[in-house]
């Protein structure tokens, strides 16, 4: 999944608004200047052995974290956010005493980009910096830039000097689109914020905001918290499954691949047992959300969420739904009756199949009917053939290569993390990825990407260059053997990857819309088409080599991994459409007609086909309810456009460079700055229906007999 934060109307991150037009004129002479003066290593070598000691660490100078001088030490982020917020103070005057011109929007992303720096840069080391005072400094500056940004979405001298451009419409038919676009989002992100209400209303907006925040943590902390059930209650051979705490046992997730079919019985009904304070958490949330979308000017606060998205309302995104579960059902029962042989097969007393069992059997179905073993194609995948994968892909595609370069003392918060230059054939140094891949305690078990600083064109003509983090969660090298990737380990890689070209490409003027700044249902798209590639053996015959006897992949254990990811397909795809319609439905019409849990019941009933199990409320687990709300749908429509893009421009040639130039510049070019159907438009070359998306979604669940039919020659 994609990471970025919100900070109100000087935001960053992927709920940041946007339609609009990227002008990439003038970044070109700011962009060829820049040339990287460091050794480098190549790529696949750097990944594939351990971090060498820095010489002369001893003597050499302490750079701070990324790179930023005030960073060599946690008290650090009180200096960085102090300069930023002497900076702010600066950039307000001079906004609300320049007259209305294109300098308005320029001194507002200047703003933005000065508070995001130390903010974005911060929200990251809070969470994956290793030493307890660096988190805790994070922390501290995140607060404190947050308090500010609520000040600055509140300040109306502010707001009226960024609306006296907005009401002078010769001047703004005199801007480029780009510029008029961001001006515009910036009004808007003001807006959603409550500024244009009168003083009482705009404190009460303020108020809601700030529950919301509150109400968001809490419900997040609570969706992870374990549920502990007395030992007795649960069979000997059971209760072994789970952690012991004294007469209790301890049940933290679902177990859903356990073998045993009631261990994951009895995961499921304990650990999505009903918590009253979780309950009225997001009822409260629920309603808080609602609340603030009717202040500020929307009837639901999915019509205030999916403003500007490929979407653009919550009608559209029923539409998309409904289509693709008709579209589905068919194919979908067909799933379940598989799951329900296959348990009758091993356990004919329950044959039954229960919400808790489809996760389980499909993987036995896959394994038994492909023999897709992933220790079998480990060895293939090393992380340093990966690597290189991504290295020879880019290269042809775009012109891009990777370099792993040695970064400065101080400079990564992990002696594992790598750093790599990006660099085009002809434009130079574009930018730097920061590789944190490698598992560690008390790191998050999510795979994201983090962006740490946007690209813009500053004053002096020169291009700021991106900086962004991965963050993964793979093993460590052992003595015999490099880093290995499982198939699904090595098509998160290509996925996060995708997030980071977006990064790295999305050369934008101003730094609000740059890279993945843009509406979430199109956020994903990039990252979902690189799991298009990953899953090619055109791609995969590239680099994936025996790590020891340098054999290539065979072709046909390619073939029956990608086709054995349509096993069941439809199910889960089944069980994504009634997640996104479920998260419709809370932030639709309020208030609520019924219950959270009574519109959990129905929904999974008409929208997935499994019974309820009494006494459960998996919505209370539902974590993506706080970054996504309202806008769930995104992974399944993004994945509906990339597959799209891949069948029209990909399919026939994935090293297609035209093909690659031409996704660059239609799509990944513009971040945020364009509205994301006129990007999707310019890349497919018409403008797709809702029937499109849902009969893309639909055709990649088909086998492929052509593969087949080769394999089996």
């Amino acid at each position: 999944m994609l990471c970025s934060r919100r900070l109100g109307g000087l935001g960053a991150g992927v709920a940041a608004l946007r339609p609009g037009r990227a002008d990439q004129t003038g970044l070109r002479a700011g962009i060829q200047a820049r040339r990287v003066s460091t050794s480098w290593s190549p790529v696949g070598a750097a990944f594939n052995v351990k971090p060498q000691g820095r010489r002369l660490d001893l003597f050499s100078e302490r750079r701070g974290l990324f790179g930023v001088p005030e960073l060599s030490a946690p008290e650090g982020f009180q200096v960085a956010q102090e300069k930023a917020l002497r900076k702010t103070e600066l950039l307000v005057e001079r906004a609300c005493s320049t007259p209305p011109g294109p300098q308005t929007v320029l001194i507002f992303d200047e703003l933005s980009d000065s508070l995001c720096k130390v903010a974005d840069l911060a929200d990251f080391v809070k969470i994956a910096h290793p030493e307890p005072a660096f988190r805790d400094a994070a922390e501290e500056a995140c607060r404190s830039i947050g308090t500010v940004v609520e000040k600055l979405n509140t300040n109306v001298e502010l707001y009226q000097s960024l609306q006296k451009l907005l009401a002078d419409k010769k001047l703004m038919d005199s801007l480029d689109p780009e510029t008029r676009r961001v001006a515009e989002l910036f009004m808007f992100d003001f807006e959603i914020s409550g500024i244009h209400l009168d003083k009482e209303k705009r404190k009460r907006a303020v108020d809601l905001n700030v529950k919301i925040l509150d109400l968001s943590s809490a419900f997040l902390m609570g969706t992870n918290f374990p549920n502990k059930i007395e030992k007795h209650l649960l069979p000997e051979h059971v209760r072994h499954n789970f952690i012991s705490d004294g007469n209790h046992v301890i049940i933290d997730g679902l177990h859903a691949e356990a073998s045993d079919d009631l261990v994951r019985e009895a995961a499921y009904k304990i650990f999505l047992y009903p918590n009253t304070g979780q309950l009225k958490c997001l009822e409260e949330l629920l309603s808080n959300r609602d609340l603030l979308a009717k202040l500020v000017g929307y009837s639901t606060f999915s019509h205030r969420a999916l403003q500007g998205t490929i979407a653009k309302n919550p009608e559209t995104v029923m539409q998309f739904l409904e289509k693709l579960s008709d579209r589905l059902s068919e194919r979908t029962v067909k799933d379940f009756e598989m799951i329900r042989g296959m348990k009758m097969k091993l356990n004919p007393q329950k044959s039954e199949v229960m919400p808790w069992d489809p996760p389980y059997y499909s993987g036995v179905i896959r394994a038994e009917r492909y023999n897709i073993e992933p220790s079998l194609y480990c060895p293939f995948f090393s992380l340093g053939a990966c690597m290189e994968g991504l290295n020879i892909l880019f290269n042809k595609l775009l012109g891009i290569s990777l370099y792993a370069e040695q970064p400065a003392k101080g400079e990564v918060w992990c002696e594992d993390v790598r750093k790599l230059a990006v660099v085009h054939e002809s434009e130079g140094l574009l930018g730097y990825i920061y590789c944190d891949f490698f598992q560690r305690a008390d790191k998050p078990h999510q795979d994201c990407h983090f962006t740490i600083r946007g690209g813009r064109l500053k004053e002096d003509g020169d291009y700021q260059l991106p900086v962004v983090v991965l963050m993964l969660n793979l093993p460590h090298s052992s003595r015999g053997s490099p880093t290995l990737l499982t198939p699904g380990m090595m098509e998160n890689l290509f996925h996060e990857m995708g997030h980071a070209m977006h990064s790295m490409l999305g050369r934008t003027r101003y730094q609000h819309i740059t890279g993945t700044r843009c509406p979430t249902d199109f956020a994903e798209v990039p990252s979902i088409l690189m799991e298009y590639f990953a899953n090619d053996y055109r791609v995969v015959n590239q680099f994936a080599r025996h790590y020891q006897t340098g054999q290539p992949l065979p072709k046909n254990m390619v073939s029956r991994l990608c086709e054995s990811k349509k096993v069941c397909a439809a199910a889960d795809m089944q069980l994504q459409v009634f997640y996104a319609t479920l998260d419709q439905i809370y932030h639709g019409k309020h208030p609520l007609r019924t219950s959270t849990t009574n519109i959990l019941k129905e929904t999974q009933e008409k929208f997935y086909g499994l019974p309820y199990v009494p006494n459960t409320a998996w919505q209370l687990r539902f974590s993506h309810l706080v970054g996504y709300g309202a806008k769930y749908y995104s992974y399944l429509m993004s994945r509906a456009v990339a597959s799209m893009v891949w069948k029209e421009c990909f399919l026939q040639d994935p090293f297609n460079r035209a093909a690659g130039e031409r996704y660059r510049r239609e799509m990944l070019a513009h971040g945020g700055g364009k509205e994301p159907m006129l990007m999707v438009e310019g890349m497919l070359q018409k403008c797709p229906s809702v029937d499109d998306f849902v009969s893309a979604l639909v055709s990649d669940l088909d086998l492929d007999f052509e593969t087949f039919f080769m394999d089996s020659e």
